[in-house]
């Protein structure tokens, strides 16, 4: 076998094995055979996942291009993109820096900034995949491929190969960076190959860094060491991103830009910077000279590295004293246990369960680092770097920052503790399953215990806060409270998605966590973050309402998935769940406004008629999946209903919502609110038949269908009646409009306490029907 077809080989098992694992875990369309008790499994995770990829991909080379716009206007001494206008306001006009950049070769200044960005695109390439295996375990691939009859440099020239070709942040950053740089160089539609080509220049360069870093120390460190030596690579890595993601954004270009301008002009005659003027030269001379530069400095670093990786490893691959150390470590970590007044003290005060988690947190190094600091620092570089805050002083002056900084923090201490509850097991999790204890319960305990521990977080923040305030006032108060109520809410998040996101069956241990539930739990906490900088009380109860159901519907899917987690065929039986309701109800909007847009009109016969379409739509389509499914729990309209107790349900529950109904309208006269209600009256006078069939007979079939049989009932299946029907209702009245939220809430507890008597959707839909009649008729009587 031949030195190349050796590497080849070793290239393509690191590929195939990435494949391999995104295609069975993302794109896995059929079912793996069911046993005879339960349904097979089936993923769906590929449609998130592609969503996510297209997000990510966008968001990376719409940074890459405003970092490109915000050098030329801050950095070129030529631009007229920035300007002070005659009022002192500062302006920035990116459009004109792109015509800057279209017309003439980058300034000296661009370069060096844009060097600077490469440069650390690059260092960031290497401490990515560094930070993200863990160091002190033993380096079993390369044990396992020495075994191979190849020559050790073979294996290690394939195995910086492989690493290259495998390191998928490496090229995103890459390839993004340079593909802008060489579209504004002129090159259009050639500028993704230009990139995919300097990509596969410069990462061989990070990848032996990576191996120099994670093979070679190996050998010369102890398993403590290796740990602090990840723990520092988390440290610095995080900042750097967030740096690099500063230069794309325009008011934090002072202290991004000023880095810039010093960075040294040296760098640009490294590889990055090569790459750079390659791409910029302005005639064929000159890019042969600085490709010929580029490939001679490439393969000298790439000898040295390899001569140094050989020194390395000159003993072997295997260093039993690092084992050693590790065990050696955990037996002093055993001995340097809590002292017994502080475990007496933690037995009284916490479960078995949570004090064994404060154990294992404190003898893991990198997960205390990265559970306790890692967000410290997630947030300080965001504040820093995107220029919101100078100090700490000027949380007084700026609530609404120090209530987003507090819940951020919050936000990723449990993504860096709760949402790996599982994860952190590792190859025994096992044994939770043989503890006389309920998964769900240990799971519940794990939550209430890092739900309490991130509370540290924002209260030190907002403490701060307020002692640098001087003018305190009531904004304040819901500032602090929509923060302390949505820590808890998103422990329960964290802890439910890390169900799904954990792969105990991996058996590479930076695979037993999809990075896409990651996002998923990113995009949740930024719509409650946005739901802190509104200013509207009903936008923020809309928000707290939906991210609570949200959080139950998770725990009930994870608390269904338990039992099969550790079983790769098999999967819970399907039943109705209160995902699935608000999955439909998400759907059923969004199917009203596409109906909508396709009439091209907004007035009540198309809104009448586009919310029949969506509720039938919606009722079809639910129907066939749980058909198709064999789903248990669906619910009927008239099928097996007692009508003596359906229709005395149906009249009680109509009377009570109705005389709240009337009631609150009344009140209502008397406030200067009904003045605004009633301006469109007079618009509405020769629609009111339209009115009445969209509130009377589309509004109960298709929203009962959703809030009472899906919704109610999948909530029904993990709490008690009264809870459901107050969550359910609590649902129901946030998608109505703000001034009608407490009468339909109201209304909600009457149909959902009418579905729990009667178990079939025909008396709610009358309860609901009634309602909205007697309302309509006392407003147009009114």
């Amino acid at each position: 076998m031949s030195a190349l077809h050796t590497i080849w080989l070793m290239t393509r098992m690191r590929l195939t094995r990435q494949r391999n694992m995104v295609f069975n875990n993302l794109f896995r369309f059929k079912k793996k055979k069911p046993r005879d008790t339960s349904g097979g499994k089936r993923s769906s995770l590929w449609v998130l996942t592609a969503v996510m990829v297209l997000f990510m991909s966008f968001s990376f080379v719409s940074v890459s291009n405003n970092a490109v716009l915000n050098m030329q206007c801050r950095l070129a001494p030529a631009s007229e993109c920035h300007f002070i206008d005659a009022h002192g306001e500062h302006h920035t006009e990116l459009h004109v820096a792109e015509e800057e950049l279209a017309t003439a070769p980058f300034a000296p200044a661009l370069m060096n900034g844009l060097t600077m960005e490469v440069t650390i695109l690059l260092l960031i390439a290497v401490l990515m995949p560094l930070g993200s295996k863990e160091m002190a375990q033993p380096d079993w691939d390369l044990e396992w491929l020495v075994t191979m009859p190849v020559e050790r440099s073979t294996l290690l020239w394939g195995r910086v190969l492989e690493r290259s070709a495998s390191n998928v942040a490496g090229w995103f950053a890459m390839v993004s960076a340079y593909s802008v740089i060489a579209w504004h160089s002129g090159y259009a539609w050639s500028a993704l190959p230009i990139a995919l080509l300097a990509a596969a220049v410069l990462l061989p360069l990070a990848s032996m860094l990576h191996t120099l870093a994670d093979t070679g120390l190996r050998m010369w460190l102890p398993a403590a060491q290796l740990r602090n030596m990840q723990a520092i690579t988390g440290l610095f890595n995080l900042p750097l991103i967030y740096f690099v993601m500063a230069l794309g954004m325009p008011q934090a270009n002072a202290f991004a830009m000023d880095w810039a301008r010093a960075f040294p002009a040296w760098v640009s005659w490294t590889p990055p910077g090569l790459v750079l003027q390659a791409i910029q030269a302005q005639d064929a001379t000159q890019l042969a000279e600085r490709v010929a530069l580029l490939l001679a400095q490439v393969m000298l670093l790439m000898w040295g590295g390899m001569a140094l990786l050989r020194h390395q490893l000159r003993h072997g691959v295997v260093n039993s004293g690092s084992r050693e150390s590790a065990r050696t470590s955990a037996r002093t970590a055993q001995a340097s246990a809590a002292p017994r007044g502080m475990a007496a003290l933690l037995s009284t005060m916490l479960s078995p369960i949570k004090r064994r988690e404060l154990r294992l947190l404190s003898r893991d190094r990198n997960f205390l680092f990265q559970t306790l600091l890692l967000p410290i620092i997630i947030v300080g570089s965001q504040m820093m770097f995107n220029g919101k805050l100078n100090s700490l002083a000027e949380l007084g002056d700026h609530h609404l920052v120090a209530a987003a900084v507090a819940f951020g923090i919050g936000v990723y201490v449990l993504m860096l503790s709760a949402f790996q509850t599982l994860n952190n097991e590792g190859q025994v999790l096992w044994l939770m399953y043989t503890v006389p204890r309920s998964l769900e319960s240990v799971l519940k305990e794990k939550a209430q215990l890092w739900g309490g521990l991130t509370m540290v977080y924002p209260a030190v923040v907002l403490g701060i806060t307020a002692w640098y305030t001087t003018d305190f006032d009531w904004s304040m108060l819901a500032l602090v409270l929509t923060v302390f109520i949505g820590i808890p809410i998103y422990s329960m998040i964290a802890v439910s998605l890390g169900v799904f996101a954990c792969d105990p069956l991996a058996v590479d241990a930076r695979t037993r966590v999809r990075p896409t539930y990651v996002y998923l739990y990113m995009l949740l906490a930024s719509f409650y973050t946005w739901s802190i900088y509104s200013n509207v009380w009903s936008q923020k109860l809309v928000v707290m309402v939906l991210v609570a159901s949200m959080a139950l519907a998770l725990w009930q899917k994870a608390r269904d998935a338990l039992p099969y987690l550790l079983d790769p065929a098999a999967a819970p039986p399907p039943r109705v769940s209160a995902a699935d309701g608000l999955i439909a109800a998400t759907t059923f909007f969004i199917l009203q406004g596409l109906v909508l847009l396709i009439i091209g009109k907004s007035d009540l016969r198309a809104m009448t008629f586009a919310f029949g379409i969506a509720g039938l739509v919606i009722y079809l389509l639910m129907r066939f999946v749980y058909w198709r499914n064999k789903a248990a729990g669906v619910p009927v309209i008239v099928r097996g209903m007692d009508i003596n107790v359906s229709l005395r349900s149906a009249a009680i529950a109509a009377a009570v919502a109705c005389v709240v109904g009337v009631l609150y309208l009344t009140l209502m006269q008397h406030t200067a609110l009904w003045t605004e209600l009633m301006k469109d009256g007079p618009k509405l006078v020769g629609t009111r038949g339209w009115i009445l069939a969209l509130a009377v007979v589309a509004a109960p079939l298709c929203e009962e269908f959703i809030f009472r049989g899906l919704i109610y009932g999948g909530l029904r299946r993990s709490m008690g009646a009264p809870q459901a029907m107050l969550m359910s209702a609590a649902i129901f009245a946030v998608v109505h409009p703000p001034l009608s939220m407490l009468p339909v809430f109201v209304l909600g507890l009457c149909t959902a306490w009418t579905y729990e008597r009667s178990k079939t959707l025909l008396a709610p839909m009358l309860v609901h029907a009634t309602y909205n009649a007697v309302i309509l008729s006392l407003q147009f009587w009114l």
